[in-house]
């Protein structure tokens, strides 16, 4: 097991839409992701800057953020570019974050 955490940057005033889409997740979309060996996947919003903060743990290495050549997961990048900052494929800009501390 691997716990890997990124921020990603929301749109002002798409909070309540981000968290909509979300908790209507296509079904297609988590099953790709459980399957990837994603679990125990969450995402935070900071008031105060608009950043995301995503932490999930992986069984096998690979995380959410290397499902990008999946047609599930770019679909769901054209759906979410709307209210998030993307690069040009729409994929989310994000910024892995690097473990620094863990309290088991």
């Amino acid at each position: 097991m691997e716990r890997k955490a990124f921020k990603m940057f929301l749109k002002p005033g798409f909070e309540k839409e981000y968290g909509k889409r979300h908790n209507e997740i296509w079904p297609e979309l988590k099953q790709l992701i459980e399957e990837s060996g994603v679990y125990d996947y969450s995402i935070f919003w900071d008031k105060e800057t608009n950043i995301l903060f995503a932490s999930q743990k992986v069984k096998g290495g690979a995380g959410s953020q290397d499902l990008g050549n999946n047609p599930i997961v770019q679909k769901w990048w054209a759906y979410m570019a709307d209210i998030m900052e993307t690069n040009a494929d729409n994929s989310p800009v994000s910024v892995e974050l690097e473990e620094v501390f863990y309290l088991k």
